[in-house]
């Protein structure tokens, strides 16, 4: 059995489409990422799966469950994490792992041993209020709360988001060993890099699955040579670039930029000559998953 399955979901609010056709699932053990930028859809289809909001059109399952028919069940069998911290900020952190263990009808001793890495961390401040916690600190007590009922399903809806990168490293050190543990997992993240870091991704964007693919599938599919290229003046560089008709792409990435051309590169290199640029780099650069994510949305853009 599937721990989740979404068939044709489609949610509005107003004239906004929030999601449109969405279809995935989910396998067995598997860290599954649901990965796209702010206002993609992330959010509102884990709204749907964790039955806090009905979807317009289509069906899905949680743990064989279905989200309408039997939320009050799936509520009891899913761990939750969502996008902001919503624990209570003037408990301490032992009142809240006691309090949402209490909700569940169990205690924080019966699961320990799930939570018990995670917990550690976090266990010298156990009587420090929540409200008073650093954001990785939040992050982990969260993360806690979310398993203390040993959960089938658990889902993370951006949980890294705003974290330092060191708390962000751990956070995903410590989902590949609850992965281990076998609990299917579905994370939403912003962030290009941590999709590395899952089995399987869906590239969301304006409420549409784009691809859905292992990341490195999703790399090797990109077929386009790319150049970083980097000049004194960056900004008038993306600028003459985007105005240069053999630019098929031009995207910013750190201190270079990534482009891909339509003619040969010897052309392009005699334009930006033409437009004086000084101390330009030109230079091979590897595809990343980042790449694969622009192309998409490119063509995405251009059928609309």
């Amino acid at each position: 059995m599937q721990p989740i399955v979404v068939e044709n979901v489609h949610k509005s609010f107003g004239d906004v489409k929030a999601l449109h056709n969405i279809s995935l699932a989910v396998e067995e053990g598997e860290l599954f990422g649901l990965i796209g930028p702010d206002g993609a859809g992330k959010s509102t289809l884990f709204r749907i799966l964790t039955t806090l909001l009905l979807a317009d059109k289509g069906s899905a399952t949680v743990n064989g469950l279905h989200v309408v028919k039997d939320y009050r069940r799936i509520r009891q069998q899913v761990g939750y994490m969502p996008g902001r911290f919503s624990l209570y900020q003037d408990l301490t952190i032992e009142e809240n792992l006691n309090f949402f263990a209490t909700i569940f009808k169990t205690t924080v001793e019966e699961n320990y041993d799930l939570i018990k890495e995670i917990y550690e961390q976090i266990a010298p401040f156990a009587k420090r209020p929540a409200g008073k916690l650093s954001g990785g600190m939040k992050q982990k007590l969260a993360l806690c709360c979310a398993l203390v009922h040993k959960p089938k399903v658990l889902f993370l809806d951006e949980p890294t988001t705003g974290v330092d990168p060191v708390s962000r490293k751990e956070f995903w050190e410590m989902l590949q060993r609850l992965k281990q543990k076998g609990i299917p997992i579905m994370v939403s993240t912003p962030y290009m890099d941590e999709a590395m870091l899952c089995d399987r991704v869906a590239l969301i964007q304006k409420g549409e699955i784009m691809q859905i693919n292992t990341p490195e599938r999703i790399v090797q599919g990109f077929g386009k040579k790319i150049w970083a290229m980097r000049a004194q003046h960056m900004y008038r560089l993306i600028r003459d670039l985007r105005a240069f008709e053999g630019t098929d792409s031009c995207f910013a990435f750190g201190e270079y930029l990534h482009v891909t051309l339509r003619v040969p590169l010897e052309t392009a290199e005699a334009y930006l000559a033409q437009k004086q640029h000084e101390n330009l780099v030109i230079k091979p650069a590897s595809a990343g998953i980042e790449d694969a994510f622009m192309q998409l949305m490119q063509e995405q853009n251009e059928t609309l």
